[in-house]
């Protein structure tokens, strides 16, 4: 992954709505979900989701395909996985990047 491509990625996560309903769609895994089930999932306006989703396509995060009278909205893992790899390799320089909980928070004296 270039890092153009990362930083388009990330903005599209980087809204609260398109980051809910991204992780909707990791859940439903390959079976996906239409936008009404996703509007009733999130509570959100079916114009609003519209414009959601559309960000979402264009970064490559989700794809959309047309089943009979319905659209299926699907996270594409492949793309999920090439941005974690880019920030694994990129941020945390090819080390696992978990941080002991003990170690960075302190408990208040």
């Amino acid at each position: 992954m270039i890092e153009s491509q990362a930083v388009k990625s990330l903005t599209a996560l980087a809204q609260t709505q398109r980051l809910r309903a991204f992780k909707a769609m990791v859940v439903a895994g390959d079976d996906g979900l239409t936008p009404s089930l996703l509007a009733e999932q999130l509570d959100i306006a079916a114009s609003a989701l519209s414009f959601h989703l559309k960000e979402l396509v264009y970064s490559g995060l989700i794809s959309c395909e047309q089943r009979g009278r319905n659209l299926i909205y699907r996270a594409n893992f492949d793309q999920m996985n090439t941005l974690l790899a880019y920030l694994t390799e990129h941020c945390c320089q090819g080390e696992s990047c978990s941080v002991s909980v003990a170690k960075s928070c302190k408990t208040p004296a």
